[in-house]
Parts: structure tokens; sequence; C-alpha cells
């Protein structure tokens, strides 16, 4: 299936380089400006295959890697091996193995907290930051595992993949294809909280139809990606967010810096109940001094879902700094 969408895609090369103590996989297209797109949950490089094509097609240099944990990367065994040091510190050994001193980053989901971590300790190394559906978030008194479950209780999804094992002994009751379906295909704003004593990928439902944006070739990619790896590693940085919050203290208060743009669905997981409220508040723009806003119609995977407009979005973003 994965060769099929690289005819599609074009000429993509593939990289497997050394950085910060692991190998990663990174596809890289086109000749230009670097721009870093890294991905979220369940994700790979992959899910950028529209922008990838597009800011290639515009002048652009597109990386896109498959994280710590995730598709052709390394998967440490330890969820301590995956706060947003190491996935930082993965990062600037990627842009130094290409000889990068600065670049724009555009990230997804985890990818997008990624990026704004990246902004926040090395400013020196970004330009300007897109991100989709995840603004930056101040250190709360609280670690984030309690600010959840007192927030969302138990079941709720994040506070479920806590556990080393629980979530991988619930997914294994299902094939691959179906647990990708589950989670991309979500198109319901609610935050992901399972009733209680059941788990969230039972309480996750396919839709009777597949939406018009992702065929089930493109879903099979993922698929068959996951079959080869399992799902801890990319578990593992659930699991490593409370670790994060630890070490993070002496950032406490600190404000990005960089350029900032801030791309989010209306109809994404928990926007409307949770996000939308910070989001439009004043704590946010005081973190973020600058940051654009842009609320478009869509789900979570707005990348993919409504893959023309949010890539004339960077690449508006992309041509205000160059």
């Amino acid at each position: 299936m994965e060769m099929e969408w690289m005819k599609k895609m074009g000429e993509i090369t593939h990289h497997t380089i050394k950085t910060n103590g692991i190998s990663m996989h990174v596809a890289e297209k086109g000749d230009g400006p670097v721009v870093l797109l890294l991905h979220g949950f369940p994700e790979l490089w992959f899910s950028w295959r529209h922008q990838i094509t597009h800011l290639s097609n515009h002048g652009y240099r597109v990386l896109a890697p498959d994280l710590r944990g995730y598709g052709d990367s390394d998967s440490p065994s330890s969820p301590s091996s995956y706060t947003f040091f190491h996935i930082v510190g993965d990062l600037i050994g990627l842009l130094d193995h290409f000889n990068q001193q600065q670049v724009f980053v555009v990230g997804h989901d985890w990818g997008a907290t990624a990026a704004w971590h990246l902004s926040l300790f090395r400013p020196d190394r970004v330009k300007g930051i897109v991100s989709l559906g995840i603004p930056f978030f101040p250190r709360y008194p609280i670690n984030p595992t309690h600010l959840f479950t007192k927030s969302f209780g138990d079941d709720f999804y994040i506070s479920q993949f806590q556990e080393l094992g629980r979530a991988e002994r619930a997914f294994a009751t299902y094939d691959c294809l179906t647990v990708i379906k589950k989670f991309l295909l979500i198109n319901v704003g609610d935050v992901l909280v399972a009733p209680p004593g059941m788990e969230i990928i039972d309480h996750l439902q396919i839709p009777s139809s597949l939406p018009p944006w992702i065929t089930e070739d493109e879903l099979q990619v993922y698929a068959d990606k996951f079959q080869e790896t399992g799902f801890t590693g990319a578990l593992n940085h659930y699991r490593a967010m409370d670790l994060t919050w630890e070490l993070e203290a002496p950032w406490q208060g600190a404000k990005i810096k960089v350029p900032s743009k801030l791309i989010i669905g209306d109809e994404d997981i928990g926007f409307q109940s949770w996000t939308k409220e910070y989001v439009e508040g004043d704590v946010m723009k005081e973190l973020i001094p600058g940051v654009e806003v842009v609320m478009m119609e869509g789900h979570h995977f707005i990348q993919q879902e409504k893959h023309q407009e949010v890539s004339d979005h960077i690449l508006s973003f992309l041509h205000k700094l160059a």
C-alpha cells in the first residue's frame, strides 16, 4: 500500500539518521527553506502526505520524521525516555544532521506540543511555528495526569493510557486497521471519556462509511506499520507527561517568542467544552504574544480532512515570514 502512495507523491527521499542516541526515519522532499513536519498519535510521517506535495511544489524543502516510538524510528522501551526533552533533543539532532540552523516547524497533536517545546527550549532554531489542534498551555500547579483525572475522571483516554500494557491489551482485541479507524475517524467533538468499566478503544465507534478525505488504502498504510511496531512506543509519550512536567519547572511562566499560528477545527476533540475558552481568552495570548489564530470547520485530523485549506494557511504564514 505504501509503495502505491509513494508513486502518487513523487520523488521522496527516505533517510535513517542517528540523533540523540536513537535511529530516526525522516522523509524528505523539495528544495528551499526547510519546513519540519511533526505528526501526532496514532500517526506517521505519512500523515503529512498532502502537505509534503504542496509545500515542496511551492519552493520548500520538507522534512517529516517518524517521532521516536513510531514507524521506522527507534522505540526505547522505558516510558521515561519519551519526555519532551528527549523529543526536542531528537529534533535538534535532526536539524544538525541536515545542517539547518533555523527552520519553520509545523506540528499536529503530539507533534504540535513537540513544536511548542522546540520553540520554548530552543527558539534560536525556529523561524516560526504552525500548530494544528493544540495550543501552548501553561504549566499547571499539579501534574497532567492528576489534572486530567480531576477534570474528566479515571476513564479519560489519557488516564487509561498511563498503565503500562493496559491500552496495548485492549487494542489487541482488534486488528490494527480497526484500531486506526477508531482513532483517525473520530467525528465527535467531546472529550474522549469511556463509560465506567469500559476501555476507550471499545467505546470509540467507526462510522458506517469512510469520510471523503481518506481511503481504505491510506488507512491501511498506518495499519501495516503499527502491525509491525505495536503501539507501546506511541503510548509511551502519554506515560512521560508527568516526568516532563516535573523537569519543566524552570520554564514556569515562560513565553513562546517565535512567530506563531494556531489552526484549530471547531469540532476538534474537546474544543467546544474545554479548549475554546482558553484559545479565546487572555492567558494564551499572554503566553504566545502575537499568535495568529485560525478557527475552521473540521475535526481533529485536520491536515488530512481539510488538507488544501490547511496547506494554504501554512503557506501564507511561511510567505509572511519569508
